[in-house]
């Protein structure tokens, strides 16, 4: 039985900012901070950050939620947890001092690794052992790029940390990091649940000198006394394991078996559905979840709601404040326009694309634009084209394991969208039950905390007593509509253009 009156911290140390929230037993959040983490993009395909940063963005969140629980929340705590950005990186010294910048997920510059790593070991072992098809997310690649460019760091040498590692250390004093933190790096050998040590070799890695691995929800240590003055916690806290951003949404959303997916409408549009037993395809990527003894079979699409704000800048080229201000005027416009806008189709690749075509060199698409489109048209085919792709991610899914997805429970940014979500609903053909709490990301590592301090008997349990549902979102009419866009015109594109895209991106980077 949950204690009343006790709480648990969770923490989410995101692209660009850090939140930290006091959970109940029941996934009420009675308090919460925040502070942002800066993004540099010091040039084309480059996404770097202050490791430093993460560490001074956690003390403050921290900081600000305990002031605005009061006085007497430190005694009252049981456990903390953290989750995070995932595939970002760093190297550091033995003491966790960072040695260069930390790559971010989003950092693109390793595709010559990417390729030497298929010639050095193969795409199928790769995949097989990694559980990810070689591309350039996972953080392997992005170090391999990074000692090419950076000859005076030896990698024997140095540490390898993801933002988990790095954190759990300040914290801990513990060079150790969780399985469900670790996996996305692929640099983990998913059947053993061990380090992949061809693949870590292959970058020059000493497997010696990475993380040691625990699984998710493991107690990792007490706070030590340093970090529990910089954080304004109780020395000895525990210290829980926790999961990459994607893995500890799906717990706090509930998802916890097949029936259902989670589905972020975040800066990437991630989704994910649990699997008893370990397999890979090439419709998914896959992960450990955030509960022991189970995958996650996940979609990601890396151009999610990030293809709005980039349209309101670059192509608006309203910033800032006036980006949002602009985007809620287009939506109540494309509110009036038909599915499809009359044959405007948009192909959201401004990332590359991972799953099912997996290429890196892919780049986005207006398909029937004339003359007759105004802006408010091509917004609307923003977001008919995340749903677009959304549906072909989970078909895939779909056809090979064979199980259907029954609805997808979602959060995020875009939930704030009724446009979009009702568009998602449209186009995929699945009810959306959105969750009850915005930040189901930090409720998942909140429920693996409480887990860990004995409030409940399993994550599944947790899950149970601390997620909840807001409202729901059905198809509508207009399903009848996207559906024949989507299966006469939508999942051919990429297809027939795939040949000229990959010309293209020749000529757009030479050798």
């Amino acid at each position: 039985m949950a204690p009343r009156g006790r709480l648990v911290v969770g923490v989410d140390c995101s692209t660009t900012a850090c939140k930290a929230i006091l959970w109940n037993e029941r996934g009420r959040a009675l308090a919460e901070g925040r502070a942002p983490v800066a993004l540099s993009n010091p040039a084309p395909d480059a996404y770097e950050q202050d490791a430093e940063a993460w560490w001074r963005a956690t003390r403050l969140a921290l900081r600000r939620a305990l002031a605005a629980a009061g006085p007497r929340a430190p005694s009252r705590l049981d456990a903390i947890c953290v989750t995070h950005q995932r595939e970002t990186v760093v190297v550091t010294d033995d003491e966790g001092r960072p040695l260069a910048p930390a790559l971010v997920w989003m950092d693109a510059r390793c595709r010559p690794q990417v390729r030497r790593a298929r010639e050095a070991l193969g795409e199928d072992e790769l995949h097989q052992v990694s559980g990810k098809v070689p591309c350039t997310t996972p953080s392997v690649y992005k170090l391999m790029g990074l000692f090419e460019r950076e000859p005076s760091l030896d990698p024997a040498r140095l540490r390898a940390l993801e933002v988990h590692a790095f954190l759990a250390y300040r914290l801990t004093g513990r060079l150790a990091t969780s399985l469900a933190s670790a996996d996305p790096t692929g640099l983990v050998d998913m059947r053993r649940g061990a380090w992949a040590e061809g693949i870590a070799r292959l970058a020059g890695l000493d497997p010696s000198r990475l993380p040691e691995l625990v699984p998710p929800g493991a107690l990792l240590g007490p706070l030590q006394p340093r970090a529990a003055r910089a954080l304004g916690l109780p020395e000895g806290l525990p210290v829980v394991a926790g999961a990459g951003d994607g893995q500890a949404a799906a717990l706090g959303a509930g998802v916890t078996g097949p029936e259902s997916a989670y589905l972020n409408l975040g800066t990437a549009l991630v989704c994910g559905v649990p699997s008893p037993s370990y397999r890979v395809g090439r419709a998914f990527r896959t992960l450990y979840t955030a509960h022991p003894g189970a995958y996650l079979l996940e979609t990601d699409l890396k151009g999610g709601t990030f293809s709005l704000g980039w349209f309101a800048g670059n192509v608006l080229g309203r910033r800032g404040a006036r980006t949002l201000e602009r985007l809620r005027a287009l939506e109540r416009e494309a509110r009036a326009q038909p599915p499809a806008s009359g044959g405007l189709l948009f192909v959201p690749y401004l990332h590359g694309v991972m799953n099912p075509y997996w290429d890196d060199d892919a780049s986005a698409l207006w398909f029937g634009l004339r003359g007759d489109h105004d802006a408010a048209s091509l917004y609307r085919s923003l977001l008919e084209g995340l749903a677009f792709e959304q549906r072909l991610a989970l078909e895939g899914v779909e056809k090979e394991t064979g199980q259907g997805v029954g609805e997808l429970r979602v959060m995020g940014g875009g939930t704030k969208s009724e446009l979009f979500c009702q568009i998602v609903a449209d186009v995929t053909q699945k009810p959306l039950r959105l969750t009850g709490s915005a930040e189901a990301t930090c409720l998942g590592a909140g429920m693996l905390a409480a887990v860990a301090a004995g409030w409940f008997g399993g994550a599944a349990e947790a899950a149970r007593a601390m997620s909840s549902s807001g409202r729901v979102v059905t198809p509508g009419p207009a399903r009848s509509a996207y559906d024949a866009w989507f299966r006469r015109v939508y999942a051919g594109l990429y297809p027939a253009l795939e040949r000229a895209a990959a010309e293209a991106a020749k000529l757009r980077t030479p050798d």
